[in-house]
């Protein structure tokens, strides 16, 4: 369905119609026929004209900004209303409101309708209650993954002719390409391999573009989708939190080992250099264990008075 103008009559010209012309005929049609005496001829007419005025009221149209309207007659697509003001047409034309301002949702997000009880005493207002999809990744962890999706209506007749409820439509469609989304991808990263929780924007625009893939033979383009809520499922949330402490501590001891070994690396090539002692091969491993466990523990050091030598 392709979009096509509609222009209709300025709305003075409905208004000066209801007002002053309508009104004017219908008042000659009774003055004449009380003139003529021939009431068979005017009195229908009349009727006629007032039928008319009756309906006039019914062809003004009001298009406010970023709006607009698609009109149709007795079924027909007649066109789409995108300049703003009022105006006046058939009163017959059946128009249909499309907002083409931005909008925007989070997936997973459930209407919690109003409690009144048997007085109708409100208890408790609507509000929107947050549900996260739960869903597995890649390895079949799982895990809680929300979007907020920011989109609008581009193409209003589309919109409207081409799916039953476009609003729903880009609820559902969000909710099923964020579900292929999470199952393609871990939920930590593992190498260079894309993730989840590693690769945010990657995953982000990879989102955006699957759904404008299907959403774009709607009329309806994505202006950003970005993952707003990510974490593993209640029930494994305990176990793999204690799993990334412990791939974090071994990432973390990794680096302290490597530093520390540079800097007893270091430290032996002044000693040489500058010929402050001269140190044998067992004297050497003994200063390097001692560094590396000053330079790799946990605890403050402690001093300690050596009385004897490391050979005794």
């Amino acid at each position: 369905m392709v979009d096509r103008p509609l222009r209709l009559l300025p709305g003075v010209v409905g208004i000066l119609l209801y007002i002053l012309v309508i009104p004017g005929i219908f008042t000659s049609w009774i003055v004449l026929g009380a003139q003529t005496e021939k009431w068979p001829v005017f009195v229908p007419l009349a009727i006629l004209t007032g039928l008319v005025w009756l309906l006039v009221p019914f062809g003004f149209v009001i298009v406010s900004p970023n709006e607009t309207k698609v009109v149709q007659l007795f079924g027909r697509y007649m066109g789409t209303m995108t300049d703003v003001g009022l105006f006046w047409g058939n009163p017959f034309y059946f128009t249909t409101r499309v907002s083409q301002r931005m909008d925007t949702f989070e997936t997973g997000q459930l209407s919690v309708p109003e409690q009144r009880d048997n007085m109708g005493k409100l208890i408790t207002p609507a509000s929107q209650k947050r549900q996260p999809s739960k869903v597995n990744d890649r390895e079949g962890t799982p895990i809680e993954i929300a979007a907020i999706v920011v989109w609008k209506v581009v193409r209003p007749a589309e919109a409207v002719f081409a799916v039953k409820n476009y609003k729903e439509f880009v609820q559902l469609q969000s909710e099923a390409a964020l579900r292929n989304l999470a199952s393609r991808y871990s939920y930590d990263p593992h190498g260079d391999e894309r993730s989840l929780r590693g690769h945010t924007q990657e995953i982000a625009e990879e989102l955006k573009s699957d759904l404008h893939d299907r959403l774009n033979n709607a009329g309806l383009e994505i202006l950003d989708a970005r993952i707003s809520h990510l974490a593993y499922s209640a029930e494994i949330a305990a176990a793999m939190l204690q799993r990334q402490q412990a791939t974090a501590i071994v990432a973390a001891r990794q680096i302290i080992v490597h530093n520390a070994v540079g800097m007893v690396e270091m430290a032996l090539e002044e000693l040489q250099k500058k010929n402050l002692v001269d140190l044998d091969a067992e004297r050497r491993a003994a200063m390097v264990s001692n560094l590396l466990v000053v330079l790799c523990s946990h605890s403050t050091v402690q001093p300690v008075v050596n009385t004897g030598t490391i050979y005794s």
